[in-house]
């Protein structure tokens, strides 16, 4: 639903406005992210008639219906002022993309856990040839008139490039951030799904209080403000590592480390969110949000996976805990990144 939302917040807005709501926007994602966090602790925690994590899916019902029922009243019905014309579906093009994202997904998540046989190795690769040949189409379905998947202009518009590489950046650090220390939290300290979900929760709050602020700091800052928020990441994330050297608990400073990370992450993808889709033509809409949201997708399982690889070899030679086969490990609440 992520490229819809995007779509219809560029499509109903403009100016000043569109750039608030994609403020509003990264904030209600932070604050829900936080609230999943907890949510699902409780849940986990609660094994509801013995059926463990499991019940967190049906968090999605409620949301759900909540939605359907407002969602008519407030939502606007598309009498923008922008032409509207059909779409016919690139199916070409949607194998193209969807074979190159399979050769590269699938690697990330089995690899690991099929011991990197060579086609784990070798997909990748082919992934990037068929998206190299994926562009190549797209651009010559656009000259000649065609409707490719994702309009080639999108990728040309000033800041888009640099804009996916840093949101690519952003979501990784962070998929890898949560997924390691909610691992590092339960199977290591010994935590519970909900103390864990707690525990994360200063990140995604201040996460959601700075994408709502950014754009009343000082003007001279903000051109800074993406590679500040790198540079505070990863100073954060140190700070979080050192926290817990030696197999403690952190301590009093680890909270303000997190806060660190959340105040970083919020700087390096807030302005960059809002800065590529707030110049977007409406008629792009549709392609930009939903080249930025596979982008988030992507960018998330390629920070994860090798995270969880890299911890689990951790936690094996720790001794903390016996090792535990990455699907199961999945299975205690992990945190979804904002």
């Amino acid at each position: 639903m992520i490229p819809q939302v995007l779509s219809l917040i560029q499509r109903a807005f403009t100016g000043e406005a569109r750039v608030r709501a994609l403020g509003a926007y990264a904030a209600v994602l932070a604050v829900g992210a936080a609230a999943g966090q907890v949510v699902g602790g409780v849940l986990v925690s609660a094994d509801l008639l013995g059926t463990g994590w499991r019940p967190v899916f049906l968090v999605n019902v409620p949301v759900g219906l909540f939605l359907l029922a407002v969602g008519g009243r407030v939502l606007p019905r598309g009498t923008g002022t922008w032409p509207e014309r059909a779409r016919g579906l690139d199916l070409p093009g949607l194998v193209l993309l969807g074979a190159a994202v399979s050769l590269v997904a699938v690697p990330l998540v089995l690899g690991q856990e099929e011991g990197w046989p060579s086609w784990s190795l070798l997909s990748p690769a082919v992934g990037a040839l068929l998206l190299a040949v994926f562009c190549g189409y797209e651009s010559r379905l656009a000259r000649r008139g065609g409707t490719p998947l994702i309009a080639p202009r999108v990728l040309r518009h000033p800041g888009m490039g640099l804009a996916v590489l840093r949101i690519a950046a952003v979501m990784a650090v962070n998929g890898g951030f949560l997924f390691v220390l909610t691992l590092h939290v339960q199977e290591g300290l010994g935590y519970s799904a909900l103390r864990a979900g707690l525990t994360f929760a200063p990140t995604a709050v201040v996460f959601g209080a700075v994408g709502l602020t950014w754009r009343r700091w000082p003007a001279a800052w903000q051109r800074a403000l993406a590679p500040a928020g790198f540079a505070l990441t990863a100073v954060s994330m140190a700070a979080v590592g050192l926290a817990f050297r030696g197999g403690g608990h952190g301590g009093v400073w680890l909270y303000p480390a997190y806060a660190g990370v959340g105040v970083g992450l919020a700087l390096a993808f807030s302005p960059t969110l809002t800065r590529a889709l707030a110049a977007v033509r409406p008629e792009d809409a549709a392609d930009a949000s939903g080249l930025l949201a596979t982008v988030t997708q992507l960018g998330q399982l390629a920070g994860s996976r090798p995270s969880a690889h890299s911890s689990s070899t951790g936690l094996s030679h720790s001794g903390a805990r016996r090792r535990i086969p990455l699907r199961k490990r999945c299975s205690h609440a992990c945190p979804r990144s904002p």
